[in-house]
């Protein structure tokens, strides 16, 4: 809901029950399902989105050491999601390309590693209320936001390309996933148009609807492709 420039849905209250809520899907995928490389996946996917809501809850209201912390932990977690997500998408369609997965990888490592351990990562964060602004510093924030819509859209681009012959079930777990992977991009999209402001803060709106995709992935593509696998 907007109101004075401000995203209700993304308040601290908000984060903390998403936290609880992708903690609560993780367990369940974790202890439902037989175990496979699929439900490690999915399961890390789920832990990592929850450990980004719980950082950044706690960069609000703490000395600004810890909050540094808690942005390091919370980039870290952010940072692993595409190339995870697009290894689930290989273990869906049983496709190997151990090149495009290093490639994910290697890069999400790279990136992780500067924000855990480079002390001029982070340039600062702001408190909105509603959400945490994670301040990067200089050509940092520009190359991030390229690497990181660059792997959500090629992870799209596969999903829908790998559908087209796909048996119905690999199918149905892909376009889940695409449905995943827009559910927290055009919302979010959507939101900075209305309000340009909001644009300093899509790591925490994207995360935000990316319960949506959690939802999908717990009892939707896990569920859809070990079914497949077991049929």
């Amino acid at each position: 809901m907007l109101k004075q420039n401000r995203l209700y849905c993304f308040s601290p209250p908000a984060m903390l029950a998403t936290f609880v809520i992708e903690v609560i899907l993780a367990i369940y995928t974790l202890v439902h399902y037989k175990m496979s490389l699929i439900v490690r996946l999915a399961t890390a996917i789920l832990l990592l989105l929850a450990i980004f809501q719980l950082a950044e809850y706690s960069v609000c209201g703490r000395s600004s050491t810890a909050a540094m912390v808690w942005s390091r932990i919370g980039y870290v977690a952010i940072t692993l999601l595409p190339a995870l997500s697009l290894h689930l998408i290989l273990a869906i369609t049983n496709n190997k390309a151990n090149l495009l997965k290093w490639l994910a990888y290697s890069t999400s490592l790279l990136f992780a590693a500067t924000f855990a351990f480079s002390s001029t990562a982070f340039a600062g964060h702001v408190c909105a209320g509603n959400y945490a602004i994670f301040q990067l510093e200089g050509k940092l924030g520009g190359l991030y936001f390229t690497y990181y819509y660059a792997w959500l859209i090629i992870g799209i681009g596969l999903s829908l390309y790998w559908s087209i012959r796909a048996s119905q079930r690999i199918r149905e777990a892909l376009i889940l996933q695409v449905f995943g992977y827009l559910s927290f991009l055009l919302p979010t999209g959507i939101v900075n148009a209305i309000d340009p402001k909001t644009v300093s803060a899509i790591p925490s709106m994207m995360c935000g609807f990316a319960v949506i995709y959690a939802v999908l992935l717990a009892i939707g593509i896990v569920p859809i492709t070990l079914n497949r696998k077991n049929s």
